[in-house]
């Protein structure tokens, strides 16, 4: 089969991205500090007081936000403090857990005015995946490359915000992964499900343009709406780049 290419988190759910070079991988949990925290909009329905892990429309958001999509981010995992760079912002380093309003204030300046605007950080016990069960999402470079063709446009990766890109597979295998095991490096994930994608998928991660019908190219010449899948790690291991992937 294929190999490890690529590793990403992404610490604030919605807002940037990190490439890392290896990671280690927990049973039953997601990445180590991806989706640590997420920005609840004014209309949330998330509980403060009691915080548990809640859907992706309780926060803000890339699918109705473009310029989040232009957001990277740098994580001192000693200091709790990430770093955030945006092409039209000043960098801005806060320790999410202390600075809910330099972050909110900072975000505001970007966010789309005529939708549900930041208001306060969340964080939960658990990362705040976009499915109910800590899941690693799963990518193949084949399939972004046979996505591309068929668009006669490159795309970046970074619009699907993956956590795991592989080389060497077959493009859109990874649906007939679904039910089985696959053994990364040590670690070792369950395959669950499909990821449905949405509107952020469109827009360039340096422009924040959206440029991309990607979601009509999926439909009309693909017969869905999917890229990419989730799974579950069934054994704690660690990934490095390079590392051989195979279903066991």
């Amino acid at each position: 089969m294929g190999s490890v290419a690529n590793l990403w988190r992404h610490p604030i759910k919605g807002v940037g991205r990190e490439e890392l070079k290896s990671v280690k991988l927990e049973n039953g949990r997601c990445m180590p500090m991806d989706r640590n925290w997420a920005v609840a909009h004014e209309n949330s329905k998330v509980n403060f007081q009691n915080p548990e892990w809640a859907s992706c429309l309780n926060f803000v958001r890339a699918a109705s936000n473009y310029e989040l999509m232009a957001i990277s981010s740098f994580l001192n995992d000693e200091s709790g403090q990430i770093t955030l760079k945006h092409p039209k912002l000043n960098d801005l380093t806060v320790d999410p857990d202390l600075d809910s309003d330099k972050l909110v204030n900072w975000l505001i300046k970007i966010c789309n005015p005529n939708r549900s605007l930041p208001l306060k950080v969340f964080k939960a016990n658990r990362g705040i995946t976009d499915t109910s069960a800590e899941t690693i999402s799963i990518h193949s470079n084949s399939t972004l490359e046979d996505l591309s063709k068929n668009m006669n446009k490159p795309l970046d990766q970074r619009r699907f915000r993956g956590n795991i890109w592989l080389n060497g597979e077959t493009a859109w295998s990874e649906f007939d992964w679904i039910g089985k095991i696959m053994r990364i490096g040590t670690a070792e994930i369950e395959i669950i499900e499909p990821i449905e994608r949405c509107m952020a998928t469109t827009v360039d991660p340096e422009t924040a343009v959206s440029n991309a019908d990607t979601l009509n190219t999926l439909n009309k010449v693909y017969g869905h709406q999917n890229f990419g899948v989730f799974g579950i790690v069934s054994k704690s291991g660690y990934i490095n780049i390079g590392d051989k992937a195979e279903l066991i």
